[in-house]
């Protein structure tokens, strides 16, 4: 038995679900692919990027507002630190936690990566239109629960 070939997009119509899924499935993929090329992972990107703008933080700081999973986020954090592109440090707040901050090397290595993600998005997302792209991000913020 065969199956026929346009099945896929009516499930998808009827199932936004399942699109949402499989369009997020390939869209990790090509960032991951892209991360790789650069030597920074994308949780690593992440992770630095807030870092850069927010300042030092907590693991669980990080964890929570990246939406990374706090095992995950302690594994990327030490691969950070040893890359020289982090530092832990005790909070001076809060003795029980370490505070991550960003190195000169890891802005460093911060702004290359980002030098890269312009075409990386535009190819990525090159079947939108401008317009559409911003619609979708704005759709995504929605399901998100991220105030527009």
């Amino acid at each position: 038995m065969q199956v026929r070939p346009t099945y896929f997009p009516r499930l998808a119509g009827e199932r936004l679900d399942i699109a949402l899924c499989r369009a997020s499935a390939a869209v990790a993929r090509a960032a991951d692919t892209h991360a790789a090329e650069q030597g920074l992972g994308v949780g690593q990107h992440l992770v630095l990027k807030m870092l850069d703008t927010v300042g030092p933080c907590s693991q669980q700081a990080l964890s929570e507002e990246l939406r990374i999973d706090r095992s995950v986020m302690v594994t990327i954090c030490d691969d950070l630190e040893r890359g020289g592109c982090v530092r832990r440090e005790r909070n001076p707040h809060d003795r029980r936690s370490y505070a991550v901050t960003i190195t000169d090397a890891g802005r460093r290595q911060l702004a290359v990566a980002e030098r890269s993600i312009p075409g990386h998005l535009d190819d990525t997302f090159k079947a939108l239109t401008p317009d559409e792209r911003t619609q979708l991000a704005t759709l995504l913020g929605k399901l998100l629960g991220i105030p527009g």
